[in-house]
């Protein structure tokens, strides 16, 4: 099966991720292009491809602009085959009924906004890159994981990607063969 995997990262993790599952995905032996949303230039056509796979990150509660851009404009190519939507967010660390709520809202805005409404969901843990951070995006970020009992020591990043998932929700994309309509 050959698969367009185009993603969307602020500080490197969904770009990591993407990789990641790029690189599962080739180990089942499929045959992936793995494409940054911002090189509007040089992403491939999605109807050349059997299978598409979407990543971006949260951030303010959007997804990146390029990744929305690019979904909009390929909605009917990208919905005509096996697609599927890796949202990448710290909250998914989380189990807290207000984080899942915020990541419902965040795929619902993404969907409104796109014009796609994906066939399989997948939440992915991000990363506190603190040392992408200027100086208040560090202090919120840590306010944030003080309060969710994560690191706050911003002399160090810190990964809370659960790799091993996303492997899984990478063999359980390669299974599909044909558009369904499921999420979860």
């Amino acid at each position: 099966m050959r698969v367009l995997l185009v993603y969307g990262s602020s500080e490197g993790q969904t770009r990591k991720i993407a990789a990641f599952a790029a690189d599962c995905l080739r180990s089942l032996g499929h045959r992936v292009i793995c494409a940054d949303a911002k090189d509007a230039l040089a992403l491939p056509h999605p109807g050349e491809f059997d299978a598409v796979l979407i990543a971006a990150s949260v951030h303010l509660g959007r997804y990146q602009p390029a990744v929305i851009r690019f979904v909009r404009q390929h909605r009917a190519a990208i919905s005509a085959r096996p697609n599927a939507f890796l949202s990448v967010s710290l909250a998914a660390a989380g189990r807290e009924s207000d984080d899942i709520a915020g990541l419902e809202k965040c795929v619902a805005d993404f969907e409104e906004s796109s014009g796609w409404t994906p066939q399989l969901i997948h939440h992915a843990a991000g990363a506190f890159r603190y040392s992408a951070y200027g100086f208040l995006t560090r202090w919120a970020m840590r306010y944030i994981a003080h309060r969710k009992g994560a690191p706050t020591d911003t002399a160090r990043d810190y990964e809370m990607t659960d790799w091993d998932d996303v492997a899984r929700f990478a063999g359980e994309f390669a299974s599909r063969r044909h558009p369904l309509s499921i999420r979860g």
